[in-house]
């Protein structure tokens, strides 16, 4: 079994990642319906994979934050 480290904190980083889900659902919703085209054609790009970078953005930024503090 594995320990537990002690500076690794669940509730902070996810509190991360719903501040970036909800940050995307805001990009989603004032840019509206959203595609994307190119040679292949086009394809429509709805809200929830918008959210979901949105939440991979915040989860960056929480790892980030963590290797900025056990830097110092």
């Amino acid at each position: 079994m594995s320990k537990k480290h002690k500076d690794n904190n669940g509730a902070e980083a996810a509190g991360y990642a719903a501040s970036g889900a909800a940050a995307g659902a805001g990009l989603a919703s004032v840019v509206g319906n959203m595609g994307l085209a190119g040679a292949f054609g086009g394809i429509a790009v709805g809200a929830a994979p918008v959210i979901a970078v949105g939440a991979v953005v915040g989860l960056a930024a929480y790892g980030l934050k963590k290797a900025f503090e056990d830097n110092n």
